[in-house]
């Protein structure tokens, strides 16, 4: 009733082989490379000399967007003057940027 030739591909009808597949994939992770994870790569290093970097009487904003000056700096803590008589003491990682920095060196 049914015959099994429809299931089996034609013998001269190759899909083109592997060398062209490779080819294709090597080419998507080369795009992935250079326009996702490079330049991430490169902002994280940024960011982590910035934090290196820092030192009192820097005025920094932190990641949740509190606006302050370094008066105290631990290994993994600084502590922030945001007002007065107002100081919070916030993990080093989560010091976004600093404010008296020219854009430039951003």
């Amino acid at each position: 009733m049914y015959t099994f030739a429809v299931l089996v591909a034609p013998q001269g009808e190759g899909g083109g082989g592997l060398l062209p597949m490779l080819f294709m994939w090597g080419m998507i992770i080369l795009i992935f490379y250079l326009l996702l994870i490079r330049p991430q790569r490169k902002a994280q290093q940024r960011h982590q000399e910035m934090l290196e970097g820092l030192k009192k009487g820097d005025e920094v904003m932190t990641d949740g967007g509190v606006l302050g000056e370094i008066i105290h700096l631990k290994e993994d803590r600084v502590t922030v003057k945001t007002a007065e008589q107002t100081r919070l003491e916030v993990a080093r990682g989560k010091i976004a940027r600093k404010l008296n920095v020219p854009e430039s060196e951003q």
